[in-house]
């Protein structure tokens, strides 16, 4: 090892134990988590200098999550780092740690070690910084005697290192455990006697036996020994109570919407109470999610007695920073594919009828009527543009664009969220399994007094390469937030878009 001498010269001090291991810690974990350097405890981490350098190549991104997080991590190193000593010497964390940026030296000089020599067999394409990152920490683990660890969000990175012997894994501070899989309700057994009390007083207050385990907000169905079943909501204390919620709800001037099984029953209970400020729901594709949702927001927004001004829907969009620029058109016609879900929600919600012939319908009222009425339906709100004969009808309107003119509904995507303060206003974030814990947080937290956000999305549907069904900011919200009393969870498991859509979402 005579040629490793000068390598070994500027060695960091790090803590050795039975107990403490080194996490080589790539440029993907830190965009994902700026505080991660404060969350490995006692162990100590190694920051590659090839990350500093992707870092510095995000940093100016604008207006997007990842160049505000690399920004982030710049400054939480230029205080943690402040001179050259502690950069190559390491300094101590506050939990106990040592954080040290490592060098490789032996990369590009040509030495020699069996690491170094491996690696160039198996990667020789030492231009890509995955790779200089994987040798980095090959040279950790060659150099220092505790077990050495690569932790990467990149599963491609992972497999790399494995394959040169190197222990790599996901960061795991921010998954939920692997054992949160839930059903979507409990089963509480009553006796007929019972049942009967809580059919009367529509609430009954359970055993210290019976409410073991359950938390506050939680859905359950209560079931007697006959058969006989109720749906209930736990409360403080092990007491439940019968769900709140009408018949059905209704946008103004829309179709009532029923719900359709015991799962959108929880759901519209939680969407309807103004004591819940946060709701949480899983579901698969045609499960209801979206459309219950919106209506029974409409239905609260639009009532005269009602806490909040409006309704804000937004979604993340994954490809906003690749794709977006290639679309054509303005800002607003290069969202629209991505906010089509939502128009088609308020169409199905609020839906249109305009007159079945309406070339023929004309032929019934003078010119001068037709010209009066052109004229007051374009100045009017919900202004049309004339039809290709010169004629506007007002059945071409659609009902919801009045609304959305009026602000009462705004569509939008999340890029533009940060730095406003939301009041009084309805907030439902769909797709939110796409977003990171972190960003997340960054949603809810602007979120003020008077308003409640939904958040809803498919865990198992994530295009994200930087989450998983585990460590996405929706399960993150809701295994962080359970059993608080302003949250509430609901998972719904069938459909109810269409026969073909259940089966396809079960089987394909």
């Amino acid at each position: 090892m005579e040629n490793l001498r000068g390598a070994s010269a500027l060695k960091p001090r790090i803590k050795v134990s039975a107990k403490i291991k080194t996490f080589v810690l790539d440029t993907n974990v830190l965009l994902h988590d700026p505080q991660s350097v404060f969350k490995f405890e006692e162990n100590n981490l190694a920051i590659p200098v090839e990350v500093l350098e992707e870092l510095d190549s995000i940093k100016n991104e604008q207006n997007t999550e990842r160049g505000r997080n690399a920004r982030w991590v710049h400054r939480i190193l230029q205080g943690l780092l402040p001179d050259a000593r502690s950069m190559h010497e390491g300094i101590e964390l506050p939990n106990g740690g040592n954080l040290f940026i490592i060098i490789n030296p032996l990369l590009d000089s040509g030495r020699h070690s069996p690491a170094m020599d491996r690696l160039r067999t198996i990667l020789p394409d030492l231009t890509k910084k995955d790779n200089r990152i994987i040798a980095a920490a090959l040279y950790v683990q060659e150099q220092f005697p505790p077990p050495t660890i690569l932790v990467t969000k990149d599963v491609n990175v992972q497999l790399k290192a494995r394959a040169l012997g190197l222990e790599s894994e996901d960061y795991l501070n921010d998954k939920v455990p692997e054992d949160m899989e839930e059903a979507s309700y409990r089963e509480i057994p009553l006796t007929i006697y019972e049942m009967q009390r809580f059919c009367s007083e529509g609430q009954f207050g359970l055993g210290r036996e019976d409410s073991k385990g359950l938390l506050v907000n939680e859905y359950v169905l209560l079931r007697s020994d006959e058969g006989k079943t109720m749906p209930a909501r736990v409360y403080p204390e092990g007491l439940v109570r019968r769900l709140k919620i009408p018949e059905y709800v209704k946008a103004p001037g829309g179709i009532p919407i029923r719900p359709r099984n015991l799962e959108q029953q929880f759901l519209m209970d939680a969407l309807l109470d103004e004591s819940i400020h946060l709701v949480t729901c899983f579901g698969k594709a045609g499960t209801g999610k979206t459309l219950l949702s919106v209506v029974c927001a409409l239905h609260q927004v639009c009532d005269d007695f009602s806490r909040y001004d409006g309704l804000s829907i937004s979604r993340p969009v994954i490809s906003l920073g690749r794709d977006i620029g290639f679309l054509p058109g303005t800002l607003d016609e290069k969202m629209r594919p991505w906010l089509q879900p939502y128009y088609d929600a308020l169409e199905l919600l609020i839906p249109s009828h305009p007159p079945k012939e309406p070339q023929f319908a004309l032929k019934k009222v003078s010119k001068k009527k037709q010209k009066r009425r052109d004229e007051r339906v374009l100045s009017g709100p919900g202004q049309q543009q004339p039809s290709q004969n010169g004629h506007s009808y007002p059945g071409m309107v659609k009902p919801y664009e009045r609304l959305l003119r009026t602000g009462i509904v705004e569509i939008e995507a999340l890029g533009f969220i940060r730095g406003r303060s939301i009041a009084r206003r309805f907030f439902i974030l769909d797709e939110s399994q796409q977003l990171t814990p972190h960003e997340a947080k960054t949603v809810i937290t602007r979120i003020s007094e008077g308003s409640k956000i939904v958040l809803i999305g498919d865990p198992d549907q994530i295009d994200n390469p930087y989450v998983d069904s585990r460590s996405n900011g929706l399960v993150y919200c809701h295994n962080r937030m359970k059993g608080q009393l302003m949250a509430a969870h609901i998972k719904l498991t069938k459909g109810e878009r269409s026969r073909l859509a259940e089966l396809a979402a079960d089987l394909l």
